[in-house]
């Protein structure tokens, strides 16, 4: 029953408070730790094989480390009931995202809005990973609604996945699987060796989650009176028109529903990244109404998600 009520004043602190950037934050560690561990070991002078072998090391550094401080931080903090409770719905807090990411795509959306489109290129170029200053007004808002469709699943459903399955330690070491994804699983030449280990395992954690928010976005679509129909279709065509084997589940729901083309070919670290296009050619301009429909989507998935994951909790916790 903690676990239950860490979970929901975890959702709820999130959606009033976001992610405030001079508040300490476990993941600022994850990626510092990251960082420095990559320096140490992704070498340009490595073969591939020793690159897999580090990469592997750093993941279970990273992981492992993340998991153990929140274990032991979660067990001293038991020698007193509120001061366990406060730790961990803080701890359970950091990991969902719903609201910073609705904030970020919310700037992004101003400045579009004011014709501002260099700053909305750089805003879109810190959330996302691909190459960002080349992008029309257009590209800008699709990247921003790819965004925010694909992290409705890894930053609000997976979370509220693991956090209801082991609570704030396996939602921080879900967080750790996926920030070392976000910063070293990219298909490029500097990282597609050292990163392979980090991102086939985030692919694995995501597998479950992913295809819960496909299900979940289809049931926001239908209640927000958007084409549940084409969602339904294009979500099943589409579904695994990505590289990664999750990330179009959501995409191509919310492409659907939008009745938006997303993905194509994007340009990382300057080179060229081909992927298929999700969705119809509609000839429909994505504009900041379909950005704004998503955000609507991402807080009504969220909030379905967090009610299911707390009835099953609920439920077994009862039983």
């Amino acid at each position: 029953m903690n676990i239950f009520i860490m979970i929901l004043l975890a959702f709820f602190l999130d959606l009033l408070l976001g992610d405030p950037h001079s508040w300490p934050h476990p993941v600022k560690s994850i990626g510092c730790l990251i960082a420095w561990l990559t320096k140490c070991f992704n070498h340009p002078n490595y073969s591939s094989r020793k690159k897999k072998w580090l990469g592997a090391l750093t993941w279970l550094i990273t992981v492992g480390g993340s998991g153990l401080i929140t274990y032991v931080g979660m067990k001293i903090a038991s020698i007193n009931y509120y001061l366990y409770m406060v730790v961990g719905t803080y701890l359970s807090y950091t990991c969902i995202s719903a609201r910073q990411l609705a904030i970020e795509a919310e700037k992004i959306m101003k400045s579009l809005k004011q014709n501002n489109l260099k700053k909305a290129r750089h805003q879109v170029g810190m959330i996302v990973g691909r190459d960002t200053n080349q992008l029309s007004a257009e590209e800008v808002t699709k990247a921003t609604i790819e965004t925010v469709a694909e992290n409705t699943s890894d930053g609000v459903i997976a979370p509220l996945f693991f956090l209801a399955i082991g609570g704030p330690v396996l939602g921080i070491m879900y967080k750790a699987v996926n920030t070392l994804d976000s910063m070293i699983g990219y298909q490029n030449e500097k990282y597609r060796a050292f990163g392979k280990v980090s991102a086939q395992i985030d692919d694995i954690a995501n597998y479950i989650p992913a295809r819960i928010t496909w299900l979940l976005l289809i049931i926001s679509s239908w209640l927000l009176r958007d084409d549940t129909r084409e969602a339904i279709a294009v979500g099943e065509r589409d579904c695994e028109k990505h590289l990664s084997p999750n990330s179009a589940f959501s995409e191509a729901v919310v492409a659907g529903a939008l009745h938006l083309q997303l993905g194509g070919p994007h340009y990382y670290f300057g080179e060229l990244v081909k992927k298929p296009y999700i969705g119809n050619d509609h000839l429909v301009i994505a504009a900041n109404w379909h950005l704004k429909r998503t955000i609507t989507m991402l807080y009504l998935t969220s909030f379905l998600g967090l009610c299911g994951f707390e009835l099953i909790r609920f439920l077994i916790v009862w039983k």
